[in-house]
């Protein structure tokens, strides 16, 4: 599909009027960033699609109670995007505790998983995140969504609904636990590619 043009309150616009052709282009315009923050957050290709097809379905449900404050509805898409993946390793916990009280069985392994490009991506995620263990939930969501996904502080503060001064004192916080827990390699291979700091000002 083309992308349409305009920009996003003009699109927003059109969705509020119920105009779906209007979000298909919000989507092309925003789907990979979402994508590339859920699949930081989850480790799982699988997973980050899923919740890209949740954050957008939500945001179709939400449109006529939504007013677009700012120029970009990024901030709020990835904080729908934060909201579904809490929610959703919510529920993957509670089915996990329940499997765990029935008897095991074999389970095939998904062929998907040999693609080299999804396992590669996967196993940098779950390195960051394995590093990540002794971050609180904020940290880490305030972590993935600047150092990871280029957010600026701003948009980040808005995205988790939080001040902005509460996001770069999470952000300077998880870099220190990170680097103490000498994890911070693959963090910093991706700062070098999204310079945070000086976006910040």
């Amino acid at each position: 599909m083309e992308q349409l043009g305009g920009t996003d309150a003009e699109l927003w616009d059109r969705c509020i009027q119920g105009e779906a052709e209007a979000l298909g282009g919000l989507f092309d315009r925003y789907a990979d960033a979402v994508f590339r923050y859920c699949l930081s957050r989850t480790g799982s290709w699988q997973d980050a699609e899923d919740l890209v097809s949740i954050t957008f379905l939500e945001a179709w449900r939400q449109r006529s109670r939504l007013v677009l404050e700012r120029d970009s509805l990024l901030p709020w898409l990835l904080g729908v995007a934060t909201n579904s993946a809490r929610n959703r390793a919510r529920s993957v916990r509670r089915h996990e505790q329940f499997l765990r009280r029935l008897p095991h069985a074999a389970v095939e392994a998904d062929p998907s998983s040999a693609i080299a490009a999804r396992v590669d991506a996967e196993n940098l995620v779950k390195d960051l995140l394995d590093g990540a263990t002794n971050l609180t939930g904020g940290e880490r969501d305030a972590l993935l969504l600047c150092a990871v996904n280029g957010c600026s502080y701003v948009e980040a503060a808005e995205a988790l609904q939080v001040r902005v001064g509460t996001i770069r004192s999470r952000v300077n916080r998880a870099k220190k636990k990170l680097r103490a827990a000498a994890a911070v390699s693959p963090l910093l291979r991706l700062e070098q590619n999204n310079p945070v700091e000086s976006r910040q000002s």
